[in-house]
C-alpha cells in the first residue's frame, strides 16, 4: 500500500525523457546478454547462441545434384555414436560432449582437449571456432551500446519538474524545455546506434542461417544444425527499442520546435 501511494506521488514527476531512458536501459541489457552468450557455463548463458552444430543420425537427403550420394554412409560410419553438441556465441563456444552440462570457453583448443576423437570425429569444434573467428563481428554492437549509454547520460541531464514561486507568491510546478543541441546530439547517437544494431542483427541472422544450412548439408544424415532463437529475439528487441527511442526523441524535438514557433508568433 505504501509503495502504491509513493508511486502515485512519483508518477507526475516522471518525465517523457525518463521513459526513453528506461527503453535505452532495457535495450542495453538485452544486447549485453546477446554478447555474453556462450561466454560462460552459468545458467541460461549457453542457451544464448548464434548457431548450434550437433551429431544426430537421421535419414539423409538425396538429390540429383549429388555426385556421390553414397558418401553419407561413409560419414555415418565415421561419426558412429557421437552425440557432441557445439554452440557458438559472439565471444565464446560451448560444448556438450555426452548430453550432460555445457563446457564454455573462448579458446577452442582448450575445449578440443576436453573431448576424444570418438566424441568429435568431424571436428565440429574447429568448424564452430572458424565461424566465430572469421564470420562473427560483435564490434558494431559494442559501439552501439556505447553510443546508447552516452545518449542515456545526455537524457539524464534534461531538466525535470521543480517548484517555482510566481509573482503572486504562490508555488507551481514547472519544467523547462531541454537544450536543443543536447537533444539533437542524443538523437544522432541513438540513431547511429540503431543503424549499427540493425546491420549487426541482419548480418548475424544471414550468416547464422547460411552457416547452419551448409554445415548440415555437408554432414547429411549425421550432423544437424540450428539457429539460436534467443539470440535473434535479443537482437531484434534491442533494435526495436532503439528505434522507439529514436522516434520518441525526434517527436520531442519537433514538438518543442513547433511550440517555440507558436510562442514567437
Amino acid at each position: 500500500m505504501k509503495f502504491s501511494v509513493g508511486f502515485r506521488r512519483l508518477l507526475p514527476f516522471l518525465g517523457y525523457h525518463h521513459v526513453l531512458m528506461i527503453f535505452i536501459a532495457i535495450a542495453i541489457i538485452l544486447l549485453s546478454l546477446l554478447l555474453a552468450g556462450c561466454s560462460s557455463s552459468s545458467p541460461l548463458i549457453p542457451g544464448i547462441f548464434l548457431i548450434s552444430l550437433y551429431y544426430k543420425s537421421y535419414p539423409p537427403v538425396y538429390d540429383t545434384a549429388q555426385v556421390d550420394p553414397g558418401v553419407t554412409s561413409a560419414i555415418s560410419n565415421i561419426v558412429g555414436s557421437a552425440q557432441l553438441e557445439v554452440r557458438v556465441g559472439y565471444f565464446g563456444i560451448c560444448i556438450n560432449p555426452d548430453g550432460g552440462s555445457f563446457l564454455c570457453s573462448n579458446n577452442a583448443s582448450a575445449l578440443a582437449g576436453q573431448v576424444t576423437v570418438d566424441q568429435d570425429p568431424l571436428n565440429l569444434i574447429w568448424v564452430a571456432s572458424t565461424f566465430k573467428d572469421n564470420i562473427v563481428f560483435p564490434y558494431l554492437i559494442i559501439v552501439a551500446i556505447i553510443f546508447a549509454f552516452v545518449c542515456f547520460i545526455l537524457l539524464a541531464t534534461f531538466p525535470g519538474w521543480h517548484e517555482e514561486t510566481d509573482e503572486h507568491g504562490s508555488e507551481r510546478d514547472v519544467k523547462p524545455f531541454p537544450s536543443r543541441p543536447v537533444s539533437q546530439v542524443a538523437l544522432a547517437l541513438i540513431f547511429v546506434a540503431s543503424i549499427f544494431v540493425l546491420v549487426s542483427v541482419l548480418w548475424q541472422h544471414t550468416a547464422s542461417v547460411a552457416a547452419s544450412t551448409i554445415a548440415q548439408d555437408l554432414g547429411n544424415g549425421s550432423v544437424k544444425s540450428g539457429v539460436g532463437t534467443a539470440a535473434m529475439i535479443l537482437g531484434w528487441f534491442g533494435f526495436a527499442l532503439f528505434i522507439i527511442v529514436t522516434i520518441g526523441l525526434l517527436i520531442m524535438i519537433l514538438s518543442i520546435k513547433l511550440l517555440d514557433e507558436i510562442v514567437d508568433e
